[in-house]
């Protein structure tokens, strides 16, 4: 029998962590806690998944993500790669020089070819997906959470997180705030054929494009993604029609170009909200669940991914019983402030997409200041992820950021991290990671190219400290990695 369907299993515990939702940031963080023996149930309340082909962009820092555990080649082999450059409110600016990764460009791909393959990563990893679970209820006690199912059935978890989108059903049910600015203006984007020759539309697109920036007509193989400013907000509930395409495209283009025979129709609106807490209790939020915003700069999945490798080794070492006292909290500590500056950004964005002479103004001038490198850089680290420093205290510059790929003597730096485990990266030679090697690995050599002696690596690859002093390692050992094992 199912062990999700034991009876009784609304008392006992049955699994470690159930996620609710398995989109890319479900999938993610159900791989990053099965690295760690943790049980893993996701929840995820469509039988089948969506009809539609969307193309979504992995940016710089979720590209090095997935090289630390293994899975970019496989992923990139699906996408199709692109320069890392005008993604800052679609300026058209080349990407900046010697951008600081190994791999400095935007990856084009279905987002359901990567659900698939990151279920799949999850999956080969013991994690157990189960489709048509709609979470009507939860509770949370001193020992636990109990979920309950459409249709009556409780299911059973030492903790819960909930990955199931902007509307969320895990926070809404916690009653956990999401404050912010409701959808003040409205995009249509679908895919669908035409009925006009390519060089009319070409021509068109590049006349409206003068002045509407959130107009676009491109091929997509034998079909066209079609992207146009509606007049109004509609019910987000409700997706548009062919004629609502027609309609809005014929007011912004004088043309609806004959479009027809769709593949999928979509609305999205700038509604821009954060929720007030990641974490109640037992219970957290990660990705659209817990921060909504405008997709401009193409930024929402990546924060959901990467929430989910910052979430995924912190609880799995509270459940393996050697994280540290404040480790859970600090997931808060370090993403919702990521996601603020993401709304912001955004919403600087969508002001320079309007048609206003003010907004207009502002872009004119911006696109003028891009031509500097270092305002063009700084924008695209910021749109990319590769900017973020957290808090870790006091120290050089490089504590609390992450440490691109770098060539060692066993191959690259991010080969070694495949198993989501610290790493000590030594250059001393005298240092050891000691009694919490059971967590950390260490590789001593004096090749790696370091500015600093030694460095240790927490397993999203961020720095949690440099040196080349035993005592203080051990301090730092002990704060992100919990009492050394007996």
């Amino acid at each position: 029998m199912d062990s999700s369907q034991t009876p009784g299993a609304d008392r006992a515990t049955v699994f470690d962590v159930i996620i609710v939702g398995c989109g890319p940031t479900g999938a993610v963080l159900a791989a990053e806690l099965r690295l760690h023996g943790v049980r893993v149930l996701v929840l995820e309340k469509e039988t089948e998944p969506a009809p539609f082909v969307r193309i979504v962009g992995l940016h710089v820092r979720s590209l090095e993500l997935l090289d630390m555990r293994g899975l970019l080649e496989r992923v990139r082999e699906h996408g199709r790669q692109r320069p890392a450059g005008g993604f800052f409110a679609g300026i058209d600016k080349p990407a900046p020089k010697d951008l600081d990764s190994a791999h400095a460009y935007l990856l084009g791909i279905p987002q359901p070819v990567l659900v698939r393959l990151l279920e799949d990563h999850a999956t080969r990893l013991g994690a157990r997906i189960r489709r048509g679970g709609a979470v009507t209820g939860l509770e949370q006690d001193d020992d636990g959470v109990t979920v309950e199912l459409a249709g009556g059935e409780r299911l059973r978890a030492r903790h819960l997180v909930g990955c199931d989108g902007g509307h969320s059903t895990v926070r809404r049910l916690l009653g956990v705030g999401f404050p912010g600015e409701p959808s003040r203006t409205e995009t249509l984007m679908g895919e669908m054929e035409v009925g006009v020759p390519q060089e009319e539309i070409a021509a068109k697109v590049k006349e409206i494009g003068r002045t509407e920036k959130r107009f676009r007509l491109s091929p997509v193989g034998g079909t066209y993604s079609v992207v146009v400013p509606a007049a109004g907000v509609g019910d987000r509930a409700e997706p548009p029609t062919l004629e609502d395409f027609k309609r809005e495209l014929r007011t912004v283009a004088g043309t609806d170009f004959g479009v027809h025979s769709p593949r999928w129709l979509s609305r999205f609106g700038d509604a821009t909200r954060l929720a007030e807490r990641y974490r109640s209790g037992r219970v957290m939020l990660a990705g659209d669940a817990a921060h909504i915003h405008p997709p401009t700069g193409g930024q929402g999945l990546n924060l959901g991914i990467q929430d989910a490798f910052n979430l995924g080794w912190k609880l799995a070492a509270q459940i393996r019983g050697w994280a540290p006292e404040t480790l859970l909290d600090t997931y808060q500590a370090e993403r919702r402030p990521v996601a603020e500056a993401v709304l912001d950004n955004t919403r600087a964005q969508m002001e320079l997409h309007s048609t206003g002479p003010g907004p207009r103004a502002v872009r004119r001038l911006l696109t003028e200041l891009m031509d500097i490198d270092e305002v063009n850089r700084r924008l695209i680290e910021k749109i990319t992820a590769i900017d973020i420093r957290y808090d870790f205290g006091a120290g050089p510059d490089l504590l609390g950021r992450r440490l691109r790929d770098i060539d060692v003597e066993q191959g690259h730096l991010y080969g070694l991290l495949h198993r989501g485990r610290g790493l000590l990266l030594d250059r001393t030679g005298r240092l050891t990671a000691g009694a919490w090697s059971d967590r950390v690995d260490h590789l001593a050599d004096p090749t790696a190219a370091l500015d600093v002696p030694c460095v240790l690596l927490r397993p999203d690859g961020h720095v949690a400290w440099a040196g080349d002093d035993q005592r203080d390692l051990d301090a730092h050992l002990a704060r992100w990695f919990g009492r050394p094992a007996d």
